[in-house]
């Protein structure tokens, strides 16, 4: 269903007229009639996809792939994602806190509200950074494997 649906449009142009016509006593009735039509709409449109990502697996399988490829899903190396996003909620979370921190405590305050923000970020790093090439697949090294 495209975002200019010419049939929603007319639907919608005939309920506005009908609406004019018989007053605002039918009002109710016009737009629950209005709502169904879009929502049998929504329907049809949402079984398109089903049935289009159904087949889609299907020819994955029968053609010999254990798992459907996924699109549009990126993965990235070495928990980077995690890093990334808490970098990013850090970042989304940093101004009410800074605003909050500055209008109680004042620049001390925010300067705090800033240390904490930056030392859970340096923590996230470094233990990303120490755990690097621990969960490869590769034993631990013991302390005697060093000789």
């Amino acid at each position: 269903m495209s975002a200019r649906d010419p049939e929603l449009k007319k639907e919608l142009d005939a309920t506005l007229q009908t609406r004019r016509e018989l007053g605002p006593e039918y009002e109710d009735e016009l737009i629950d009639s209005f709502l169904e039509k879009v929502e049998q709409r929504l329907d049809t449109v949402v079984d398109k996809r089903v049935r289009r990502q159904l087949a889609e697996q299907q020819m994955v399988v029968a053609r010999g792939s254990t798992r459907p490829q996924q699109s549009q899903t990126h993965t990235y190396p070495d928990g980077l994602g995690a890093r990334l996003g808490l970098a990013v909620a850090s970042l989304v979370l940093a101004i009410p806190l800074s605003a909050i921190a500055a209008v109680n405590a004042g620049l001390s305050g925010l300067i705090s509200c800033w240390i904490g923000i930056v030392a859970v970020n340096a923590l996230q790093a470094s233990r990303s950074w120490f755990s690097w090439g621990r969960d490869n697949g590769e034993p631990r090294r013991k302390a005697t494997d060093w000789e």
